[in-house]
């Protein structure tokens, strides 16, 4: 990557992490999410393909605010804070305050194997200064379906080629980050078919409640894309779709949900899972720190239906942390 390129790259990626990871991210550990109500009533969502993969969310304007957040920005003695500082001085962008939640989604590549994503970040952005920082390092500033475009066009991606990368700002307080096709497809989408129109996956996001974070997607669709070898493939449960659901604060409560092909797939993936429990039952016998996370792990689920859910209280968090710590110091 060239150096000219650095402060946009790495704003546009930066906004990427804070929307797809909840544990050590961006500049320094520590972003879990905050709650928003009615995940459904997102309007981000309209920019975001009915044939998605995967849908994600993440409330980033109380992350920094949980008590989790704050104990492990203390534990690592404030490593990052330069290049945070750096990076707002650049752009403007305060991530702990500016940046409210965050919306993202995978696709299937249109005519090509692999994968298609986005990020939807809302919050506060200096238009204005972002464009002139662009400018002064290469960047394309444009028009495109009456919204204005950011882009960059020489990043080099896996395969020695090189990709555009736009950042769009598709609404007031509302920016897009990703490849500039795809970008503009989100712009041309307005008005036309959106995941709100995916009876399947919007049946999952209506179901979760109470969270902080969350995914959904087709797991068969997943899979269809991922190139296994024929033998792995086979091994792998028939499940259909799937949702990840989180709650942090203090600390840590989760559910894992999958809905399978029919009943009996999904009696065969509660055995598996079973089976898999027991034996962390019995190797947490040794590891007193984790046995609390183990013994919260709850199987269930009917029908098509598989869920696991666990609880990691903070009390947890901090023994786990103290082990790894004396652990480093021996």
């Amino acid at each position: 990557m060239t150096k000219r390129t650095r402060y946009f790259v790495f704003g546009s990626v930066t906004v990427l992490l804070v929307g797809l990871c909840t544990g050590l991210v961006a500049y320094y550990t520590g972003m879990p999410m905050g709650a928003f109500g009615q995940p459904s009533g997102l309007s981000e969502l309209r920019y975001v393909p009915a044939t998605a993969s995967v849908v994600a969310y993440a409330d980033v304007r109380n992350l920094m605010q949980s008590e989790l957040r704050q104990k492990l920005h203390k534990a690592i003695n404030d490593q990052g804070e330069d290049g945070q500082a750096e990076f707002q001085k650049e752009t403007g962008i305060d991530i702990e305050h500016d940046i409210d939640r965050v919306v993202a989604f995978m696709e299937p590549a249109e005519g090509a194997e692999g994968y298609t994503a986005m990020a939807l970040a809302t919050g506060r952005f200096d238009q204005g200064r972002l464009e002139a920082l662009a400018r002064q390092h290469g960047g394309l500033v444009e028009d495109y379906g009456g919204k204005r475009l950011i882009s960059k066009a020489d990043l080099e991606n896996e395969h020695g080629g090189h990709k555009s990368m736009t950042v769009g700002f598709l609404e007031s307080g509302v920016v897009a980050v990703g490849e500039t096709a795809v970008v503009k497809r989100a712009i041309d989408r307005q008005g036309a078919r959106s995941v709100t129109d995916n009876a399947e996956l919007m049946t999952l996001v209506n179901d979760i409640d109470d969270s902080n974070a969350w995914a959904v997607g087709r797991f068969d669709a997943l899979m269809s894309h991922a190139k296994l070898p024929e033998g792995v493939a086979s091994q792998i449960p028939a499940v259909k779709l799937f949702s990840a659901s989180g709650h942090i604060n203090g600390g840590l409560s989760a559910v894992i949900r999958a809905e399978t092909r029919d009943d009996q797939a999904a009696q065969n993936l509660r055995d598996v899972v079973q089976g898999f429990l027991a034996l962390a039952k019995l190797q947490s016998n040794s590891q007193p720190e984790l046995q609390a996370l183990v013994n919260s792990l709850q199987l269930s689920g009917t029908g098509k239906t598989v869920a696991l859910s666990f609880q990691l209280p903070s009390q947890v968090i901090d023994s786990l942390a103290n082990a790894r710590q004396k652990a480093e110091e021996d």
